[in-house]
Order: structure tokens, then C-alpha cells, then sequence
């Protein structure tokens, strides 16, 4: 059935059938929903802090390291435990190995400062996670040698360095050898006539016979989050967020078609938006296959919405994810926003919104005590703030964190990163959660996590459509299975879309459980 502006839809859902709609025309998603909590009494969160696992380490200096401040989540010894990597600023840069049940061992590492964040992945297919490290300087790749021992890289690699302030990475695979990578910069901290109108250009490292060249992606207007992804078109993108605090005019978010080599516009379905970006998150909300947008900002947290043309509309406010104003206590100047990840916490088979608050560091316009949110989604597509009775709405300047399951129990555990505050660690103990799955890829060849994978999960219920990607956050992200909460359903099938089109499946799994699926060893 259809009315003007709207389209309504059934869905099979044990014991019969449910209408759900979407407004096209605002392209509103007032009664999604996440259909696969169907039969689950609805979980509290709850959080316990485990910080003192991880010991005193912040995020500090002066005006280059006001923004940054990035988490990389990857298992660098195969013990399928998430090993946490923290930028430090000034400081040096820390590294843990999980040893289980939450208990962590600091280990070293090159001498690393002026560190912004750092992302993993695997650039030479050896099957161990590397990490491109960002600096306020040169960047640097850390070779992964297992046993979560980094040796320096850099130059064997043959990565160009360069001397930007780096504060944005994502990478893809363009065929079976290394990766594409591309490389945000922030202010030209050379521009005699900067900050203001000073925003660096940014690069992207295309690899050669030798390691990578440098091709220059202008204009730039002040990255500080990039992500590779398919977007609304179904076409692989490169989404830059940008900070409208250095632009100032004339900037605004971009999205780069990959194939193309251009820059979307709004005849692309690309809106043109100016806000003070800070991260991406990325998920399929409605199981449509077309992943929404989170972009974080000062103010308005910004929620895109994949409309069935290919194109983008921003989310009504009553969808609750713009967060603008501190949800406890009585400042009411506008919040600013950093990281931002979707994850199930409640293992509901919704996916709820994480994001990290603080201030830049004095700035009088925005609010001093910023607590971070969890946007819990309701079965209406709608989000309810969940921060503060789940534990973890701490108002210290917060800004990169993860969402990783650290003791294998299937419940989304949580770090958080602080600029000149410790760094924070959240146990995930909620009573009463759905099942779950985490789903692992492996593949012959370069890329072998197979970045560019497109994951359809299904069961009675309906389905969740998840990618695997490299990128994206603030300053930070995580390389590891797909985590999916299931609600109460007790099987699922598994369709995987790999890198390179081919279509496996659907794979029968059990649930409560981390299933790998290697390319090579499956049928056909």
C-alpha cells in the first residue's frame, strides 16, 4: 500500500505479518524496524568500569592534538581476544594485549609521539594486522610480526610519509594485491596565513611495484574522518568528514565516487552540508542493503538516510540521534560530537548508536561537560538516550572509542580515549540479551579480511545487511569480526557478497558463537 510521500511493506515475523513505513519524501524511518528482536523482552544496558585494567594513559598537547585522539581495536596475536592500540599526543602511544577476562598487559612498541590515531589493517596479506599510525608529522606503518610485536616500517614498506597534520584514514582494495589508501590532513600548519582557510590537501596512496605513490585529492577542507564504503547508489564512495571550524565557507561534507575519481554532487544525490564534522559511522539501518550515515559534528549529530534513488535525506529530529545538547546536567550550550559507532549492546538485532562527547578543550560556545551517548534503537526506528543509566555518561573531553567484544561473552564491551583525562574501559554486563553472532571472512590473496565484503544475515525474523570496511570513527577504528545481535532467534543464514562480486551462500549457522568463514574453504 502507498500514499503520497510514504511507502508501507510487510515483513514476515513468527506468528504472522507486521506494516512497516517509510515517509520517502523525508525519508524517515518511523517504523522500522528492526524486526529481529521479535519475542524479546527489552534489556536495560549496563556497564561496570574495568579501567584499571588498562592503567593511567591519556590523550594530551597543545592545538595539533585538540582534535585526534583515536582507538585501534585488532587481535595481534590470533588468541581471537581484541588487542587495544591508544594514541597518546605528546605522550607516547600505548599498546595492550588482552589476556582474557578483561585482564590487559601493556607492551612495547617503537617510540611513538605526536600520534593522532591509527587504524589496522592487513597491507602485506601475511594474516597479521598491521597499523598505519597518523601524526601531526610523518606517518608511519607498523609492520605486525604476531604475538602483537609491531617492528617499523615505514620505509621498507615504501610508504610515502609525508609531513602533513594527519588526521583521517580509510583504505579498499581496488584488486588482489595492497591496499588504496587515503590519507586526511587538517590545517597546513605551514600556510602563513592560516589557521582559517588553511586546510591542507588530502592524498591517496595508490600502491606500486615499489609501495605507494602519492596522488593529491583537493580540494580538502579539513578532514577528520574518512570512510570507504558502498553507498546509497550501490557503488563503492569515499566519505570525508569535514571541520567547518577551519573552512569557515566554502567547504563542505564530500563524497568521492572511487571507479570515477570524482567528487559527488547534489546531482549524484549528494547533498551539500557544511557542519563542524568530526567522525562517520556507517550502518544499514532497515535491512534495505544501503548503509545510513552518521556524521558527528558541534551541535546537530547529523543522521543520513539511504533513500531507494540512490540518494540522501537527513533524519526528522524525532528520530532522537541528533544529541545536541548535553542530556544531563544544565548546560545547554550544544554538544560536540566525535567518535561515533553502531553496535548491538543489547543483542536485540537493532543496532544502537555510541558517540564520544567532549569539548575541543576551553572553547566557550560549546558545553564543558559533555557526557557521551548511547542511543538505544527502539522498535519504531526511533533512539532513546540509555548513557547515564547504563554507567558510562562520564563527562571527561572524550574522543576516540570502540565498541569490541574484549571477553568473548557476545556482549559489546566499550573504550574510550580522553584528551587529558585516563582513558576508559566499560565492561558490558547486561541481564536478559538477545543471541548474537560474529562473523568472521578470510580470503586468498591481498586482501585477505576481505575489506569491501557485503554480509547478509537472515532469520525468521528478517534480515540485517552489514560491510566490512577499514576506516571511519574519529581517529580510530576496529579490525575483527561483524558483530550482530539476533534477538531470540536460535539460527541464521549467512549470504556473503565478496570483494570481488562473487556470491556464496546462504551459510546455515548457529548462534551465540564466532563463525569464520574462509573463501577457500567453501563450496562452489
Amino acid at each position: 500500500m502507498s500514499g503520497r510521500g510514504w511507502q508501507t511493506w510487510r515483513v514476515a515475523r513468527p506468528g504472522g505479518f507486521a506494516y512497516f513505513r517509510k515517509d520517502e519524501t523525508a525519508g524517515a524511518l518511523l517504523c522500522f524496524a528492526a524486526l529481529l528482536a521479535a519475542g524479546n523482552a527489552a534489556a536495560e544496558p549496563r556497564f561496570e568500569d574495568r579501567s584499571a585494567s588498562l592503567g593511567a594513559h591519556e590523550y594530551t598537547g597543545g592545538w595539533t592534538h585538540f582534535v585526534g585522539g583515536g582507538v585501534a581495536v585488532m587481535d595481534c596475536d590470533g588468541d581471537a581476544r581484541p588487542d587495544i592500540f591508544a594514541a597518546g599526543g605528546e605522550r607516547p602511544a600505548r599498546l595492550w594485549r588482552n589476556l582474557g577476562d578483561f585482564d590487559f598487559a601493556p607492551l612495547p612498541l617503537p617510540e611513538l609521539t605526536g600520534v593522532t590515531g591509527a587504524y589496522p589493517l592487513d597491507a602485506d596479506a601475511d594474516g597479521h594486522p598491521d597499523l598505519f599510525v597518523m601524526h601531526a608529522g610523518p606517518n608511519r606503518l607498523l609492520r605486525g610480526m604476531g604475538e602483537c610485536r609491531f617492528e617499523e616500517a615505514t620505509g621498507a614498506m615504501g610508504l610515502p610519509a609525508g609531513d602533513a597534520w594527519t588526521t583521517a584514514f580509510t583504505a579498499w582494495w581496488e584488486d588482489d594485491g595492497r591496499p588504496v589508501m587515503a590519507v586526511g590532513n587538517y590545517v597546513d600548519r605551514g600556510d602563513p596565513d592560516g589557521p582559517f582557510e588553511a586546510c591542507d590537501d588530502n592524498a591517496i596512496l595508490r600502491p606500486t611495484d615499489k609501495g605507494w605513490r602519492a596522488e593529491t585529492l583537493a580540494p580538502g577542507y579539513c578532514a577528520l574522518s574518512m570512510l570507504a564504503a558502498r553507498d546509497a547508489r550501490g557503488r563503492a564512495a569515499l566519505r570525508i568528514s569535514n571541520d567547518r571550524h577551519y573552512y569557515v565557507r566554502g567547504g563542505h561534507e564530500q563524497m568521492w565516487d572511487i571507479a570515477g575519481r570524482r567528487f559527488l554532487a547534489e546531482a549524484d544525490g549528494w547533498p551539500t552540508v557544511s557542519l563542524w564534522g568530526m567522525g562517520i559511522a556507517s550502518r544499514d539501518l532497515d535491512g534495505d542493503g544501503r548503509d545510513e550515515v552518521m556524521l558527528t559534528s558541534m551541535g546537530d549529530q547529523l543522521l543520513q538516510l539511504a533513500q531507494p534513488d540512490g540518494s540522501y535525506a537527513a533524519a526528522p529530529f524525532s528520530i532522537g540521534s541528533y544529541a545536541q545538547r548535553p542530556h544531563l546536567g544544565d548546560d545547554g550550550r550544544p554538544s560536540t560530537g566525535w567518535h561515533a559507532e553502531f553496535g548491538d549492546v543489547d543483542n536485540d538485532g537493532r543496532a544502537d548508536l555510541f558517540i564520544a562527547k567532549g569539548n575541543v578543550d576551553q572553547m566557550p560556545t560549546n558545553a564543558m561537560r559533555d557526557p557521551n551517548n548511547l542511543l538505544m534503537q527502539q522498535p519504531d526506528g526511533t533512539f532513546v538516550e540509555a548513557s547515564l543509566k547504563a554507567g558510562i555518561a562520564t563527562t571527561e573531553r572524550a574522543r576516540g572509542a570502540a565498541l569490541a567484544d574484549f571477553d568473548g561473552d557476545g556482549r559489546l564491551d566499550l573504550v574510550v580515549l580522553n584528551r587529558r583525562a585516563p582513558i576508559e574501559l566499560w565492561r558490558n554486563v547486561t541481564q536478559g540479551t538477545g543471541h548474537w553472532l560474529g562473523i568472521d571472512l578470510a580470503q586468498p590473496g591481498g586482501n585477505r579480511d576481505a575489506i569491501g565484503a557485503v554480509v547478509t544475515i537472515e532469520t525468521e525474523a528478517g534480515r540485517q545487511v552489514l560491510q566490512r570496511t577499514v576506516g571511519g570513527g574519529h581517529a580510530g577504528g576496529r579490525l575483527g569480526p561483524l558483530h550482530v545481535g539476533l534477538g531470540a532467534a536460535t539460527g541464521a543464514r549467512i549470504t556473503v557478497e565478496w570483494p570481488d562480486g562473487t556470491v556464496t551462500g546462504p551459510h546455515e549457522v548457529e548462534v551465540d558463537r564466532i563463525v569464520t568463514l574462509d573463501r577457500a574453504a567453501l563450496p562452489g
